[in-house]
C-alpha cells in the first residue's frame, strides 16, 4: 500500500522535532451496505477508501493527523507539519523496521469482492420471505446485508512493521408485529469474521428471520411487565451487553488512564461474585471483533479481566500505558485511519459457570427471564445503566411463565457484578457495533445464561 522506504522516511520526519515515537496506519477498504424494506431494495452503497493516519507522541503528549492522499509530498507534509508539535531537537533514533509480518489467521474464504450484488441481494430475500410469511401479524421486515474488506500496513519508530486483512459480514433483521395500534419488533443480526461462506454456507437465514418475526409475534401477545426490585435471570448471548458496556469501558485505559473508571486502583481486589470470570479475547478463529493485530500493530491477546470475582487486567493501549506506567495488552482499536487508537474491547464475554441454564431456573421462585435485551445507555462515569428487555417472561415457582413487554433493567454495573449469584455453563456470544473516542468498530458480547439476585426492574404495572 505504500513502499517500505517511504513509511521510514514519514517516520524519520515524525522524529525529526523532539518527539520520542512515530507510527504510521495505512488503510485501503472496500465496503458494501444493503438495505430493504418490505421486500424492497431500498439502499445500495459500496464504496473504497484509502488513507494514511500519523500518530507521534513525546512522552504523554499526542498529536494524530491523517489524508487519503498517496503522494509522498503530502505524506511528508503532513508528517514534518505533525513534528512542529514538539518544537525540539531530535532525541530519539528510529529502529530498524522489521521484516514484514503478515496476519495469517482468520481467513475468508469467499471474499465479498468475488460475490455479485445479485447474489447478495438473493439472501436478504430470503431472510425477507421467512420473516414476512411466519404470521399475518408480521407487516414489516427490514434486512440488512454489509460486508468489509480491510486491510492495514501499520508501522512505527520501534520496529514494528506488520500488516493484516479482516474481512467481515453481516445480516441484520428486524421484524415488526402489529396489531388494534400496538407494534413489537423482534430482531437478529448474525455475521462474523469470514467472507460470504458464512451466510451461503454456514448458517440458514431462513431460522434467524423466523426467530425475529417470533420475538416479534410474542411480543406483541405479552402484558406489560410489573415494576419492582426482583431476582433477573438474564439469558446467554447479547445478554452480555450489560457487561460489556458496564463493565467493560470501564476497564479500559482510556477511562482508567485519566482516574475516571469506578474500577481505578482495584487491580488483584475483589470486584464481583466468585462465580464471576470475565474475559476479552481477540483471538478467537473468525469471531467478530478480531484480528491478527491490535490497531497499533501488536497481536492480538486473551485477557482474563476478572478470575473468580478478582479484578486481573485493565486493556491497555501502548500510549495510554505510558500515562498508567503498564504494559500495552494488545487491545488498541480504531474504526479507520481517521480516528487515533486507543486500548477497547474486541470479543467480550463473562464464562462459562458450573451451573445449568435449568437449574438457574429451578432455583428462582420469581423474577424476569431477559432472554434478550435490547438498546440502553451507560453513565461511564459511575457505571449506572439502564437497557430495555425485548423479550422477557416473569418466572413464577421455578418456571419460565407468561411473557412480558415493557421492561427495563436498571442497575450499577459495578454493583451488579457482586449479585451475580448462579451462572449457567452455556456460554454464547452474539454480535454488535461498539462506539467510543476511536470510532465505531465490531465487537462480541458474550455470556451464559446468569441470575443477578435483585435488580431494579421498570414496567408499566405494579408487581
Amino acid at each position: 500500500m505504500l513502499e517500505k522506504k517511504l513509511i521510514e522516511q514519514l517516520l524519520d520526519a515524525g522524529l525529526s522535532r523532539g518527539a520520542d515515537f512515530a507510527e504510521v496506519f495505512v488503510e485501503d477498504t472496500a465496503s458494501t451496505v444493503l438495505q430493504s424494506l418490505s421486500g424492497r431494495l431500498e439502499k445500495v452503497n459500496s464504496t473504497k477508501s484509502f488513507g494514511v493516519g500519523i500518530r507521534l507522541a513525546k512522552e504523554l503528549n499526542i498529536v494524530y493527523g491523517y489524508t487519503n492522499s498517496k503522494n509522498p509530498e503530502d505524506l511528508l507534509k503532513l508528517a514534518n507539519d505533525l513534528s512542529k508539535s514538539f518544537n525540539g531537537d531530535k532525541s530519539t533514533e528510529r529502529a530498524p523496521l522489521n521484516e514484514l509480518e503478515v496476519g495469517k489467521r482468520h481467513k475468508a474464504k469467499i471474499l465479498p469482492s468475488d460475490v455479485s450484488l445479485e447474489d447478495k441481494v438473493a439472501i436478504m430475500k430470503k431472510a425477507y420471505k421467512a420473516a414476512d410469511e411466519y404470521d399475518e401479524a408480521i407487516k414489516q421486515v427490514m434486512v440488512y446485508l454489509l460486508d468489509n474488506e480491510q486491510n492495514v500496513l501499520i508501522a512505527n519508530s520501534e520496529g514494528r512493521f506488520v500488516s493484516d486483512k479482516r474481512v467481515r459480514v453481516r445480516c441484520g433483521i428486524n421484524a415488526v408485529a402489529a396489531k388494534e395500534g400496538v407494534m413489537q419488533t423482534g430482531h437478529e443480526g448474525p455475521g462474523a469474521g469470514k467472507g460470504y461462506e458464512y451466510l451461503l454456507e454456514e448458517i440458514d437465514i431462513d431460522d434467524y428471520a423466523k426467530e425475529a418475526a417470533r420475538t416479534a409475534i410474542t411480543m406483541l401477545n405479552a402484558e406489560e411487565c410489573p415494576s419492582g426490585v426482583m431476582s433477573v435471570v438474564m439469558h446467554n448471548g447479547f445478554g452480555g451487553v450489560i457487561f460489556h458496556e458496564a463493565c467493560g469501558h470501564p476497564l479500559e485505559a482510556t477511562a482508567i488512564s485519566k482516574n475516571a473508571s469506578v474500577f481505578n486502583g482495584k487491580m488483584g481486589k475483589k470486584i464481583a461474585s466468585d462465580v464471576v470470570t470475565a474475559i476479552d479475547d481477540g483471538t478467537i478463529e473468525n469471531a467478530w471483533g478480531s484480528a491478527n493485530f491490535d490497531d497499533e500493530g501488536y497481536p492480538q491477546q486473551r485477557r482474563v479481566l476478572i478470575k473468580d470475582g478478582i479484578l486481573k487486567s485493565y486493556m491497555i493501549d501502548k500510549l495510554n500505558g505510558r500515562r498508567m506506567k503498564a504494559e500495552a495488552t494488545g487491545s488498541s482499536r480504531r474504526q479507520n485511519y481517521k480516528f487515533a487508537p486507543t486500548s477497547r474491547m474486541s470479543n467480550t464475554y463473562i464464562d462459562n459457570g458450573k451451573s445449568t441454564f435449568e437449574e438457574i431456573i429451578a432455583d428462582t421462585k420469581y423474577g424476569l427471564f431477559a432472554k434478550k435485551l435490547g438498546g440502553g445507555s451507560v453513565n461511564p462515569g459511575n457505571g449506572d445503566f439502564n437497557f430495555a428487555v425485548s423479550e422477557g417472561y416473569i418466572i413464577r415457582d421455578g418456571k419460565i411463565a407468561e411473557p412480558v413487554r415493557g421492561a427495563s433493567l436498571v442497575g450499577n454495573g459495578g454493583n451488579i457484578l457482586t449479585k451475580i449469584d448462579m451462572v449457567a455453563n452455556n456460554l454464547l456470544r452474539a454480535r454488535g457495533m461498539c462506539g467510543s473516542v476511536s470510532g465505531s468498530i465490531p465487537a462480541d458480547v458474550g455470556q451464559p445464561t446468569l441470575r443477578v439476585t435483585d435488580i431494579t426492574v421498570g414496567g408499566k404495572r405494579g408487581a
